[in-house]
C-alpha cells in the first residue's frame, strides 16, 4: 500500500465578498455586491450544516466555515468564470517563471492593523508551515516575501503557472500576526479582513459577528451575523419555515417541497457525487472487474430519483456548473473489456452521513451492483470517522460528494489530489503511469484554455481507468426567507453572505 500526503482537505464538506455580483443573488433582484454605505440593517439569522470541527483554523475544513460568513478573504477570489480575481490584491505580474508579485489595495484588519506586504507575507509564511499542509498546497512550496511599498512577492520552488488561483483558496486566507499564537493555534476572532468580525464562538453551536465597518469593500449592510451550526437537515428547515432563520444553507433534497418555492434557492455546483473503486487491492485492482461494476451502475436514476430532480446525471469529474467543461470532454481512453464477478467477489462500499443523500446513493449503488452478481456489505459513518480508513485503502469502493474546484479552483489539481500514485486525496488508490502523464503535463501549461483541454485530456484517462464512476453533479438547495435580499449562490459553496445580503 501507498503511503499517502494528506493534506487537510475541504472537499468533503462544503469567498469573497467583493466577488459577490459575479454569483446569483437570492431573495430578491438587488445586487449582493451593493457597498451598503448607507445600510444599518437587521442581524442576519443563519444555519450552516457543518459545525467548526478544528477550532476554526484556517487550514482545513473550517476554512469555508470563515469564507461563507464573510470573515475572511485571500490575495485573490475566483469569479464566475473561474478565473482568478482580484480581493487584498488588486493586481498581479508573473516575473519570470517562479515568481509573482501582487499588489495590494488599501485595507486594514480587523483588529486595526494595516494590512502590509509584511502582515501578508507572514500569513502566507504560517500556511505554508502548517501540519498537514492546507489542500491549496499540496505539493508546492512557496516563499513569500515584501517585495516594496505595497507588494508581496511570492516564489515557488518550481513553476506554477496557476499561482493567483491557488491563492484564492479559503485555506490561504490572510490574518494579521495577532491570529497565530506562540502554541501554534491559529485564532482568527478579530483578526481577519472581511466585511463581518466574529466577536464570539461557543463551541460547535453558535457564533456571532459583527460589521466591521473599515471594511475596505464598504460597510455591510446587515449589522451582524448569528451563525448557528445545525447539523440536522429537517432541523434547518423547520426553522426556516417557522421563522427562526433567515437562510439556512444545504437543505435536503427531502425537505425541499417543505419549503414555499420562494424561500428555496437551487444553485448548480462544482460538486460531484461518484462512486470510486479501490484500484490497489481487493476486487477492483482488477481493471475487468471495475469496469463491470461501472457497466452495472445506472447513473441516470440518481438525479431525479435520489436528488428529485437538484442534480444533473453523472458526466465527467467536472459538471455543467464548470462551465467550460463540457465542450471540451473527450471519450474515456483506455477502458478494459468487462470482467464477470464471481462466487467470492464480496466488497465493502461505505459513504458518509454528513450529507443526507449519500447513504440513499450507496443503498441504490449496492442493489445495483448485487444484481450484477456483487455480494456487498455497506458501512454508513460520520465522514470524520470514515476519511482515514478511506485513504488507507480499506474499503473496495467509497461514495464520495466533491467539490472539484473547492481547495484550488484549478481543475487539474483535483486530478493530481485523486487520482495520481501520490495524490494525497487518492481514495481509489489509482496509480496509472498513463494517468500521471496526462496530468504531468496538464500541470504545465499556463495558457487557460489549453489547460482546460490537458484537464479534460486527463480526466478521458482517469474515466478510462473505471477508478470512478461520475453519478450526479449536485444542486444546492439554500433556504432564504422572503424578507431576505442579496444571499451569495455561489458555485464554488465559498461564500454565502457579503455586503449586500440583508434583511
Amino acid at each position: 500500500m501507498r503511503s499517502l500526503r494528506r493534506p487537510r482537505l475541504l472537499a468533503p464538506f462544503l469567498l469573497v465578498p467583493l466577488m459577490a455580483g459575479c454569483f446569483a443573488s437570492g431573495g430578491g433582484g438587488d445586487s449582493a455586491s451593493g457597498d451598503g454605505s448607507d445600510g444599518d440593517g437587521a442581524r442576519l439569522r443563519v444555519a450552516l450544516a457543518f459545525p467548526p470541527a478544528e477550532n476554526l483554523s484556517p487550514y482545513g475544513a473550517d476554512a469555508t466555515l470563515l469564507s461563507r460568513l464573510g470573515v475572511t478573504e485571500g490575495l485573490t477570489a475566483l469569479d464566475a468564470n473561474g478565473s482568478a480575481a482580484p480581493a487584498l490584491a488588486e493586481s498581479w505580474r508573473r516575473d519570470g517563471d517562479r515568481a509573482w508579485e501582487f499588489t495590494l489595495r488599501d485595507a486594514t484588519f480587523q483588529d486595526g492593523g494595516e494590512v502590509t506586504p509584511a502582515a501578508v507575507a507572514a500569513s502566507l509564511t504560517h500556511a505554508t508551515g502548517a501540519e498537514p499542509a492546507p489542500a491549496a498546497l499540496a505539493g508546492v512550496a512557496l516563499k513569500a516575501e515584501a517585495g516594496g511599498d505595497r507588494v508581496v512577492r511570492v516564489t515557488t520552488a518550481a513553476p506554477d503557472p496557476v499561482l493567483p488561483l491557488r491563492l484564492s483558496s479559503p485555506s490561504l486566507a490572510i490574518l494579521s500576526e495577532k491570529a497565530y499564537g506562540k502554541s501554534g493555534r491559529v485564532d482568527p476572532v478579530g483578526h481577519a479582513t472581511g466585511p463581518f468580525e466574529l466577536t464570539e464562538v461557543d463551541g460547535a453551536t453558535s457564533a456571532s459577528l459583527d460589521r466591521f465597518d473599515d471594511y475596505w469593500g464598504g460597510r455591510a449592510q446587515a449589522s451582524g451575523v448569528d451563525a448557528r451550526f445545525i447539523a440536522d437537515g429537517t432541523a434547518r428547515a423547520n426553522a426556516l419555515r417557522t421563522g427562526e432563520l433567515d437562510i439556512a444553507e444545504a437543505v435536503p433534497v427531502a425537505q425541499a417541497a417543505s419549503l414555499d418555492e420562494k424561500t428555496r434557492r437551487d444553485t448548480a455546483t462544482t460538486r460531484t457525487t461518484s462512486l470510486l473503486f479501490n484500484a490497489s487491492s481487493g476486487p477492483f485492482e482488477s481493471a475487468g472487474l471495475r469496469a463491470a461494476a461501472r457497466a452495472a451502475v445506472d447513473t441516470s436514476v440518481f438525479a431525479e430519483d435520489v436528488y428529485e430532480g437538484y442534480g444533473d446525471p453523472g458526466a465527467g469529474v467536472y459538471g455543467p456548473a464548470v462551465t467550460w467543461a463540457e465542450g471540451k470532454r473527450t471519450a474515456p481512453v483506455g477502458r478494459a473489456a468487462a470482467g464477470k464477478p464471481g462466487n467470492g467477489d464480496t466488497v465493502t462500499l461505505a459513504t458518509y452521513d454528513n450529507r443526507p443523500e449519500l447513504p440513499e446513493v450507496a443503498q441504490v449503488v449496492k442493489q445495483q451492483l448485487e444484481k450484477a452478481g456483487f455480494t456487498v456489505k455497506l458501512t454508513v459513518r460520520e465522514y470524520s470517522r470514515l476519511e482515514g480508513d478511506a485513504l488507507d485503502g480499506k474499503f473496495d469502493a467509497f461514495v464520495l460528494a466533491r467539490n472539484t474546484l473547492l481547495d484550488t479552483g484549478d481543475p487539474v489539481a483535483v486530478l493530481a489530489s485523486d487520482y495520481t500514485c501520490d495524490g494525497g486525496f487518492n481514495i481509489a488508490q489509482l496509480c496509472d503511469r498513463d494517468v500521471d502523464r496526462a496530468v504531468a503535463d496538464a500541470e504545465k501549461i499556463t495558457d487557460t484554455a489549453e489547460r482546460q483541454d490537458a484537464a479534460m485530456a486527463a480526466e478521458a484517462r482517469i474515466l478510462g481507468s473505471d477508478a470512478v464512476v461520475p453519478l450526479v453533479h449536485q444542486r444546492i438547495i439554500t433556504g432564504v426567507a422572503d424578507s431576505v435580499q442579496g444571499v451569495i449562490l455561489d458555485p464554488y459553496e465559498r461564500t454565502l453572505v457579503g455586503t449586500g445580503t440583508r434583511r
